[in-house]
């Protein structure tokens, strides 16, 4: 064993806040809910459109079947590009029978297809989710945590710093010691981005598209350009904190599963110091 490992150990330090780590759970489920009624929701017109009305004939995105060699075939059209997506969407099997709907049924909540259902889900959780998130936000600004753990610092910021970052995050090479700390550059501009971007936007667009709140905040037709462009921004919306939660769980997983899992269970992580260094409990 080199000089190094000897005088190297293993130190649990407190990295999140009890708040933290309670409104992230909370975020998950209702995200997870959310995503699912609202893809029950789309279900009930697998179509896109740009502006105040729908303009039926001219869809940005659409879901639909036609008939095909052998039977039904899933088509998703995205502008002027035609795919087949038969077996997800479109068309899919469900009890072993080809059935014709946007997303499959082990895809939506309630599976069958039910839209007042679905609305009544995604309109309690959509409550649960704008007042946690608010909580959230309230707290990262009166409480500091905006200020120390989240904006980045001059030095982050550094094009030359950025890049490094970059190309470590390539190569799988994560921080450790006294870096891992705390949140690296990347990792700062997207928490920044969903949290303070893309969430926001969904909400409100969420808020767009309900006559009632219309009612009471009639310049967010004005702001989003009508209630169908308010449909197509959140549903784009909701596919970026898709394709985020896909990447930050990759992320998780190839960084340390357990550790970061219990970072956000006990607030604790584990790092690497020397042995002389008192940064936490040993584990």
């Amino acid at each position: 064993m080199s000089s190094t490992a000897r005088h190297v150990r293993r130190a649990l330090v407190e990295r999140h806040s009890g708040l933290v780590r309670l409104t992230h759970w909370i975020n998950a489920v209702s995200l997870l809910v959310l995503l699912l009624s609202g893809l029950q929701i789309f279900n009930a017109h697998p179509k896109l459109y740009w502006g105040a009305q729908s303009h039926f004939d001219r869809p940005w995105l659409a879901t639909f079947a036609v008939a095909g060699q052998g039977g039904l075939q899933g088509v998703t059209r995205i502008g002027p590009v035609r795919l087949d997506t038969t077996g997800f969407l479109g068309v899919s099997r469900q009890h072993g029978v080809q059935v014709v709907r946007g997303f499959p049924a082990w895809l939506t909540l309630p599976p069958q297809q039910f839209l007042a259902v679905g609305r009544r889900w995604h309109f309690f959780f959509a409550w649960v989710f704008a007042i946690n998130g608010a909580v959230y936000a309230a707290s990262a600004v009166l409480g500091g945590h905006l200020r120390r753990d989240l904006l980045p610092t001059r030095d982050q910021l550094r094009p030359r710093h950025v890049l490094l970052e970059i190309w470590d995050h390539m190569r799988l090479r994560f921080p450790k010691g006294e870096e891992a700390k705390r949140y690296n550059v990347l990792q700062k501009g997207a928490y920044l981005g969903v949290a303070f971007v893309l969430l926001p936007l969904m909400v409100l667009t969420g808020m767009t598209m309900s006559p009632g709140l219309d009612a009471a905040f009639p310049w967010l037709l004005d702001l989003f350009g009508g209630r169908q462009s308010a449909r197509s921004i959140h549903f784009v919306t909701a596919s970026l904190i898709v394709l985020f939660f896909f990447v930050h769980m990759v992320m998780v997983v190839l960084s340390g599963l357990w550790n970061n899992v219990r970072s956000m269970i006990t607030g604790r992580y584990a790092i690497e110091v020397a042995a002389s260094e008192p940064a936490g409990e040993a584990s």
